[in-house]
């Protein structure tokens, strides 16, 4: 029988529903941030309970299976030193003459559009263990960041 004959399921013209990926190292988080993971599985765990139509409820599920594997291997940490760069810390920094500030947070809580930046991006690498007045490495240059002030940032730490 011809092919143009034979019945294809719809299924087979759908795109593969692949899990959420789960970023590489260590899952370090801020006490913020694993207080949003928990309320994101239970707000999760809520939606698919109150779903009863089969594709959200595969969507949910998918989500659920990755915010709770997030939210089992977080690795709260401390509030940082004092003038010292590290996750949860607000940061003062010189970058091409401008003066910027941002905080360091965990992979899952980054916003970079709010000034929350995770501890694995470009910029947070490069600022992580740098101490006040300390000039860093960035995108090539030797030079390229003067830290002006770290301190712990309380809505990160809280």
């Amino acid at each position: 029988m011809s092919v143009a004959f034979r019945r294809e399921s719809d299924d087979e013209h759908m795109e593969p529903a692949f899990e959420w990926p789960i970023p590489v190292g260590p899952n370090l988080v801020t006490p913020r941030g694993a207080r949003l993971l928990a309320e994101e599985v239970a707000r999760l765990e809520a939606a698919v309970a109150a779903t009863s139509e089969e594709e959200a409820r595969k969507k949910l599920l998918r989500r659920l299976r990755y915010a709770g594997t997030r939210h089992a291997t977080a690795e709260v940490q401390d509030a940082p030193a004092a003038c010292i760069v590290g996750i949860g810390s607000r940061v003062r920094y010189r970058l091409n003459g401008a003066e910027r500030a941002v905080t360091i947070v965990g992979h899952d809580e980054a916003d970079p559009a709010a000034g929350l930046i995770a501890f694995t991006a470009p910029l947070g690498r490069a600022l992580m263990g740098a101490e006040v007045g300390d000039t860093v490495e960035f995108q090539g240059r030797e030079d390229a960041i003067t830290v002006l002030a770290a301190d712990a940032d309380p809505e990160a730490n809280a």
